[in-house]
C-alpha cells in the first residue's frame, strides 16, 4: 500500500523541538499541542497558574516559524476597538482612516480572556470563527495562519467574566499547563539567574511551508473502525447510561458538540503525522482525547460537590468504551 502523504517536512518539526528547548525547558506536551492547533486551523485554551513559560513559548514559536506576534492583555476596561481597531479622523486629509488593532498578526495570545466583558468576547469570535474583522464599513480578511491561544488563570475566579459555552467550543482544545519537573525547574534557575542568557533563535519553517504541512496532514488516512470510534466516544458523553456509564451519568448535564468529533478527528490526525505515519491508532485518539473534550463536557451541580472532573470522566470513557463497539 502506497503511503497518502509524503513526510516532506517532518524533520522540521524535529527541528522546532530542537530550537524551541534553546529557551523553552520541559514544556514538550504544550509545544505539540500547539503545533496541532497550529497546523490544522484550531485555537487553544491555556490553563495554568502564572509563571508557567505560556506567553515565552508561544512568542518563541512565533519567532521559530516567522509568524506576526501579538500579546494582548484582557481587562475589564478593554474595548472592542483595543482588539479590532477603528476609524480614526486625519485632519491632513479631512478622512476617516482604519487604524487596525492587535488582531492583525498570524498568533494571538489573548491573556486573562475570562477577564474582558463579552462585547469583547465577541468581538474575538467574529476574528476566530470568520477569520475577518469588519471596522466601518470595511472588512478586512485576516492573514493565514490564524491562531488565537487564550490563557485563564484558575486561581483568580474575582472579577471575570466566564466565557460562553458557545464560544469556549470554538476552542479546538482546552490544554492544562501544570509545573515543571525538580530537573526541569532547576534548569530553568540556572538559566534565567544568569543575567546575560540572550539566546536567538533561528528561523525553521515559513508560512508557505505551514500550508504545505496542513496538507500532508490532510492526506493521513483513518479507518472506518476508527472514526466510529470517536463517534462512540462522543455520544458516550450525551447518552453514557447507554454505554454503561451509570455513576458518570449523574454528573453529566451536557456532553460534547459535533466540533468536538471534527477537532478529535484532526488533532489524532497530526499526531501521527509527528510519528511519520499515514494512519491513525486508537492511540493517537486517546492521546488527545481530553484536550478536546475537557471543555466541552459541562457537569452538574452534584459533580462539583463531589469533587468529580471533567477529567476523571473522560477517564472512564475512555476505559469503558470499546473500539468497534
Amino acid at each position: 500500500m502506497q503511503p497518502t502523504t509524503t513526510f516532506t517536512y517532518h524533520s522540521k518539526i524535529r527541528e522546532i523541538f530542537s530550537e524551541m528547548s534553546q529557551v523553552v525547558v520541559g514544556q514538550e506536551r504544550l509545544l505539540n499541542r500547539l503545533l496541532i492547533g497550529l497546523f490544522t486551523g484550531g485555537h487553544i485554551i491555556l490553563e495554568g497558574v502564572p509563571g508557567l513559560a505560556k506567553t515565552l513559548t508561544i512568542n518563541t514559536l512565533a519567532k521559530v516559524l516567522e509568524l506576526d506576534f501579538q500579546r494582548i492583555q484582557f481587562t475589564p476596561d478593554l474595548l472592542p476597538a483595543d482588539l479590532i481597531g477603528t476609524m480614526i479622523f486625519n485632519q491632513k486629509t479631512a478622512e476617516f482612516e482604519v487604524k487596525q488593532g492587535p488582531i492583525f498578526a498570524n498568533l494571538i495570545l489573548a491573556d486573562e480572556i475570562n477577564r474582558s466583558p463579552a462585547k469583547v468576547q465577541s468581538a474575538l469570535l467574529e476574528a476566530m470563527q470568520e477569520k475577518q474583522v469588519t471596522i466601518g464599513e470595511e472588512t478586512f480578511v485576516l492573514d493565514r495562519p490564524f491562531l488565537v491561544l487564550a490563557t485563564q488563570n484558575p486561581v483568580e475566579q474575582e472579577g471575570t467574566y466566564p466565557l460562553p459555552e458557545a464560544q469556549v467550543d470554538r476552542f479546538m482544545m482546552k490544554v492544562f499547563v501544570d509545573y515543571l519537573s525538580k530537573d526541569d525547574e532547576l534548569e530553568v534557575m540556572r538559566r534565567m539567574s544568569n543575567m546575560n542568557f540572550d539566546y536567538e533563535v533561528q528561523p525553521v519553517l515559513g508560512k508557505e511551508e505551514l500550508v504545505a504541512i496542513r496538507n500532508e496532514i490532510n492526506g493521513i488516512t483513518i479507518s472506518e473502525t476508527l472514526e466510529r470510534y470517536i463517534i462512540e466516544l462522543v455520544f458516550a458523553t450525551r447518552r453514557p447510561l447507554e454505554f454503561n456509564l451509570r455513576d458518570e451519568s449523574r454528573y453529566i448535564q451536557f456532553g460534547v458538540s459535533p466540533r468536538a468529533s471534527i477537532n478529535l478527528n484532526l488533532a489524532a490526525k497530526a499526531l501521527a503525522y509527528f510519528d511519520r505515519r499515514d494512519y491513525v491508532l486508537p492511540e493517537d485518539i486517546k492521546e488527545v482525547a481530553a484536550d478536546v473534550f475537557n471543555h466541552r463536557i459541562m457537569l452538574n451541580y452534584e459533580a462539583e460537590a463531589d469533587g468529580v472532573t471533567t477529567l476523571q470522566i473522560i477517564d472512564s470513557i475512555l476505559r469503558k468504551v470499546a473500539i468497534g463497539r
